[in-house]
């Protein structure tokens, strides 16, 4: 039987990794729904783990990939609403503090890495078990959010999108989860989408930006068959 843990951003990456087959990265709001539009166009993802725009630019430079700026900056950012232009093919460095520093620092890992969203929840539960095998371990990792002082947040919407994929690695393949599983569960059933994504600390933070369609893309349940998987430091469909 699949059995399903769930700890929250690096440090329980980094603690469940050695008995896991497979990690699960969810960063809801928004990196991982970026990654999701951005593959879902046959864009090739680079998560990266700086804000440093130096660095950003000379990493894209390196990769001949394109960069994703802050969400008031033009072109590409993290807003996924600017992704749905890209051309397939394309490849992109996504900087982001939590989804991304997550998934750059899992390539040393040793396990496959998928990044999972509400959009794409069924989706990357079922490559999830299929990499992990009858028998396996999926570790889910809901990113969090960073309080100023660069300690963890635990970010609702992380926590439900965590538990819509639980659900279907319920549903569909009778997996056994771990109570924080559970709980990750039970949040996704008790939410309303996209109302809770709305009023959560994030969706206010992103509506007060002037950014509420981020909100409506990301509440946008299995409306995706993409399950991002990392491979040479990219995410690809």
């Amino acid at each position: 039987m699949i059995r399903t843990l769930c700890e929250w951003g690096l440090p329980g990456a980094q603690s469940l990794a050695p008995g896991a087959d497979v990690l699960v990265v969810i960063d809801v709001l928004s990196f991982s729904t970026c990654v999701d539009v951005a593959t879902s166009r046959g864009a090739r993802v680079y998560p990266y783990p700086s804000r440093d725009r130096s660095a950003a630019v000379a990493e894209a430079g390196r990769l001949g990939a394109e960069l994703a700026g802050k969400r008031r900056d033009p072109g590409y950012s993290l807003s996924p609403d600017t992704l749905t232009s890209l051309p397939s093919g394309a490849a992109l460095v996504l900087p982001s503090p939590n989804g991304a520093r997550i998934s750059f620092a899992a390539r040393d890992l040793g396990r496959p890495v998928l990044v999972g969203c509400l959009r794409n929840a069924s989706a990357v539960a079922d490559r999830a078990a299929y990499l992990a095998g009858p028998t396996g371990t999926i570790a889910l990792i809901p990113a969090g959010e960073t309080w100023p002082d660069g300690s963890l947040r635990p970010a609702i919407e992380d926590q439900i999108g965590a538990g819509a994929i639980a659900d279907r690695l319920t549903n569909a393949h009778s997996a056994n989860l771990s109570p924080e599983s559970q709980i990750a569960r039970a949040a996704f059933a008790a939410s309303s989408l996209p109302e809770t994504l709305r009023c959560s600390v994030s969706g206010r933070e992103l509506t007060g930006y002037g950014f509420p369609q981020d909100i409506d893309m990301a509440a946008a349940l299995n409306v995706s068959t993409t399950a991002p998987l990392l491979q040479d430091g990219a995410f690809i469909a």
